[in-house]
């Protein structure tokens, strides 16, 4: 599945509501009353218990460039000030709409502030690379097999029986593109790292239709400062 949305958009929001308008017409009505049902339970759940919090540092991990080549977090922020974006890979539409707009409108502040932006998924590493390649994105995208980043941060969770389903009839196969070939996803989540890897701010979406803008990553930031 891949996104069409018009990129002038100047919101997410935006860019996934003229998604939602083309996808309703193009996909099977079975399948779209899966997903939606599959995002209002999610709505309905809300954030689960015992999410990681401003304060505390951010879970580490063994991770993978988008070559293959072990790697860190740290190591890939490199000693500075970070915003880690937690999606759920290159299949996900709603991943490319965000990433998309991170690229086009948060780079270039973050660029301003010497801070760092990362992306990191549960794919493969050639997902982290087709994510790369075909947003155009010039940050730093990691694979973490395992969700190891996604479970100690405490919003780990896998699509419904129903979602997974109609994942299969449009050819996702979830195991076959996670590294560890399971169904775990993160939910969409958006932290902001102080130079010591302590998470002063944390955005969950357990609704993955929905992100964090770029409006409130820039708030957040100018407030840490």
């Amino acid at each position: 599945m891949t996104s069409t949305a018009d990129t002038n958009q100047t919101t997410i929001a935006a860019r996934v509501a003229q998604f939602q308008q083309g996808m309703a017409s193009q996909l099977p009505e079975d399948v779209v009353r899966t997903f939606s049902a599959e995002q209002e339970q999610l709505r309905a759940r809300g954030i689960p218990v015992g999410v990681a919090a401003p304060g505390d540092p951010m879970p580490a991990g063994q991770l993978l460039d988008a070559r293959g080549v072990p790697t860190t977090l740290a190591e890939s922020v490199g000693g500075r000030s970070a915003v880690v974006v937690l999606y759920r890979g290159a299949w996900c539409p709603y991943c490319n709409l965000a990433l998309r707009a991170y690229q086009e409108e948060l780079v270039p502040q973050l660029a301003q502030r010497d801070v760092v932006l990362v992306a990191i998924s549960p794919q493969k590493p050639d997902g982290s690379l087709s994510t790369q390649e075909i947003n155009e994105l010039s940050f730093t995208v990691l694979s973490d097999p395992g969700n190891q980043i996604a479970a100690g941060l405490g919003v780990l969770t896998a699509p419904s029986a129903g979602a997974e389903e109609a994942q299969r009839n449009l050819g996702l196969e979830l195991p076959e593109v996670n590294a560890d070939g399971t169904h775990g996803l993160p939910m969409p989540t958006v932290a902001i790292l102080d130079r010591a890897g302590t998470i002063r701010w944390i955005d969950v979406h357990p609704d993955y239709t929905t992100r964090t803008e770029v409006a409130d990553i820039v708030d957040a930031l100018r407030n840490l400062e």
